[in-house]
């Protein structure tokens, strides 16, 4: 099938990868992928961010190398990008809550800005030191742009912003990567440095793993499997959802093409699902609790709630036109896969055979 040739696993075979924030949920299902497919893979991060993980839950440490270390640690992140000398870095290191930004603004900032910057220094120091690194992706995230809480897609052109800290410090990361892409590793002087850099913005994403608190469906399946009520917070908010691998796979494209074409392919991309995909959080509860069967029920959370978009989804055009990505699963689909993965957490599976068997799946769709 076309779709299956555009992503190259031969590529991945031996390649050197830096991936930061390897312990999150992404991350680890990133590493998974890299790891199936021959990559040597370096993971920089704090210690999973949860309990339980799926990095500990699906062995992700077993598979690569893993380096415990804060994003913010300029000297600590510096050592490890030239002890590794990776060929692509993927940054994936963030505090990645809108709610624990109202909580913690500073060290969103510190986490999201600052850590970005930190990396970039690394890069530049690589540079210096004649490193073999080409290709870096920044992934930021779709609430990077101001939301007029209008009906059509996010386009990369338009105007960033972010509401809340966490939604702002993305749209600071964005723009922390166009200047450096400008100042140091433009494309006029790409023979000199080798460097092509983008950003890649994504959806609400949704999978096996996920533990993160003041997440939906996290928050979902933790009250399945204690058998309690769902809580519901906006039932009428908006939001493209997609499984874990979409955006992944685009990224994976996104890396490739940085890495064998350099400059042309050195901006900022969307990963979103399908304009039917962006469901209200109502109906994606609705359809977890069917799925779920077995008396799963759901109320209303009346509480107060800090300020939180109501409407959005991205335009993936650029995506589909110039990288032939294309989501492979619907909503429904990939909420199907949440659910097969909790299954099989609760009835004490082998969940690195399950993620691969997914994965597996994804490849063949």
């Amino acid at each position: 099938m076309e779709k299956v040739r555009q992503l190259d696993p031969h590529f991945w075979e031996d390649k050197k990868v830096l991936v930061t924030g390897h312990t999150g949920f992404k991350g680890s299902w990133l590493c998974l992928w890299l790891s199936y497919w021959g990559a040597e893979v370096t993971g920089y991060a704090l210690r999973p961010p949860t309990q339980p993980s799926l990095f500990q839950l699906a062995g992700v440490g077993s598979m690569i190398t893993s380096i415990h270390g804060d994003i913010r640690d300029g000297n600590k992140l510096k050592d490890a990008l030239l002890d590794t000398d990776p060929d692509i870095i993927i940054h994936m290191a963030a505090q990645p809550l809108v709610r624990e930004s109202y909580v913690s603004p500073l060290k969103t900032y510190e986490t999201n800005v600052l850590g970005t910057v930190h990396l970039f220094e690394a890069v530049r120091q690589a540079v210096k030191l004649g490193k073999r690194v080409r290709a870096v992706i920044n992934v930021t995230t779709d609430k990077c742009y101001e939301n007029k809480e209008w009906a059509w897609g996010y386009r990369e052109n338009d105007r960033l912003g972010g509401y809340d800290p966490y939604s702002n410090s993305k749209a600071c990361s964005e723009l922390v990567t166009a200047s450096y892409r400008n100042s140091f590793f433009s494309a006029r002087d790409y023979p000199s440095h080798g460097i092509a850099l983008a950003t890649a913005r994504a959806g609400n994403v949704i999978g096996g793993g996920d533990w993160a608190t003041d997440r939906l469906v996290p928050d979902c399946i933790r009250a399945l499997l204690k058998s309690e009520k769902i809580k519901v917070r906006n039932p009428g908010a908006i939001r493209p959802w997609q499984h874990v691998l979409e955006p992944l796979s685009g990224y994976l494209m996104l890396a490739q093409k940085l890495y064998e074409h350099g400059p042309e392919y050195a901006k900022g991309w969307n990963f979103g699902p399908d304009d039917s995909d962006a469901k209200p959080v109502g109906w994606i509860v609705e359809q977890i609790c069917n799925k779920w069967g077995r008396g799963a029920s759901f109320e209303l959370d009346r509480s107060i709630q800090p300020h939180e978009a109501h409407y959005l989804k991205l335009d993936s055009s650029r995506a589909r036109m110039e990288l032939g990505w294309r989501p492979r699963w619907t909503v429904e689909e990939a909420l199907e896969r949440v659910i097969e993965w909790a299954r099989a957490y609760q009835e004490n599976r082998d969940l690195t055979a399950v993620c691969l068997d997914q994965l597996e799946v994804y490849l063949r769709s």
